[in-house]
């Protein structure tokens, strides 16, 4: 009688069923999407720091014999009604768009730590105005606060970046307080109080740290928003006045065309659009990084 053998062919050992090792995420490269967006930040760079590397023409050359040119191999962009090479205009207007974004974000960081922290740590009478403030700027429109700071100061950059910084503010507030009010009776801020540190050490060296650490991701998710928010308020004619080729000038200049010269509004927006898909896949990213490494 024969007896079915249980050994490997070739090894002489039993033959088990192979589980596959357990793959650690961690390791993972960096998905496509995030080289992609970490590219489009490259590019953006490079146009802030050096536009005249990547623009083709001069974006304030006018050129009457190519009013309004569709998108050709000449300009992949087209021109605008001045013949200007839309192209060239879009990676100059680069800087004067992130500057506006970035200093929104910052005021906007400004404003949250400052009412963030009073709400969260402060007495009650500051905590309950710090928290009354914080609603009422929520229920504020950007808009509306744009039209308001416009009509006292002007149209202009910085008029663009106090009324979306302001007007962005109370959302992160929001997150700083939540975050005070959960790191202050963390364990290692009980044992410096125990251990007699002054208020002002725990704050800096242990709530304040802590608390501030998701706000690096917001910020970075925020630079996207704050464009779309300075686009649209320029769009509306409460940003750079023309000739500047900022992104939301651009936008409201091409409006009375975008019949006859469809370019004019789509290409930045979608440089626009692209920009904000960027930095928010690269606010992402860094967030699950930051995320699994606290696990």
């Amino acid at each position: 009688m024969t007896t079915l053998s249980t050994r490997g062919p070739q090894s002489g050992t039993p033959a088990t069923a192979q589980t596959p090792a357990p793959v650690d995420r961690r390791r993972w490269p960096v998905p496509p999407t995030v080289i992609a967006a970490l590219a489009v930040l490259v590019l953006l760079a490079v146009a802030v720091v050096a536009p005249g590397v990547l623009a083709p023409y001069d974006p304030f050359a006018i050129d009457l014999d190519a009013t309004l040119s569709p998108p050709s191999w000449a300009h992949l962009f087209g021109t605008d009604l001045s013949g200007r090479d839309l192209l060239s205009r879009v990676i100059f207007g680069t800087r004067q768009s992130l500057a506006i974004g970035l200093g929104a974000v910052a005021v906007a960081l400004v404003l949250a730590v400052a009412l963030g922290i009073a709400a969260g740590l402060s007495g009650r009478v500051a905590q309950a105005l710090a928290n009354r403030w914080i609603e009422v700027m929520f229920a504020f429109p950007t808009i509306l606060l744009g039209l308001l700071l416009t009509s006292v100061f002007g149209p202009g950059p910085y008029t663009l970046i106090f009324a979306i910084g302001i007007g962005i503010a109370p959302g992160y507030a929001r997150i700083v307080r939540g975050q005070v009010l959960s790191v202050r009776t963390a364990p290692y801020v009980e044992a410096a109080t125990a251990l007699g540190h002054s208020r002002r050490r725990i704050l800096f060296q242990h709530i304040g740290p802590n608390a501030l650490r998701p706000m690096i991701v917001t910020a970075t998710l925020g630079v996207g928003q704050a464009i779309i928010w300075a686009s649209g308020l320029a769009y509306l004619g409460l940003g750079v006045a023309p000739p500047a080729p900022e992104w939301g000038a651009l936008l409201d200049a091409g409006r009375t065309y975008i019949t006859e010269a469809w370019w004019l509004e789509i290409f930045p927006g979608l440089v626009i659009v692209i920009t904000a898909l960027a930095f928010t896949t690269v606010g992402r990213h860094l967030g699950a990084r930051l995320e699994g490494s606290n696990r």
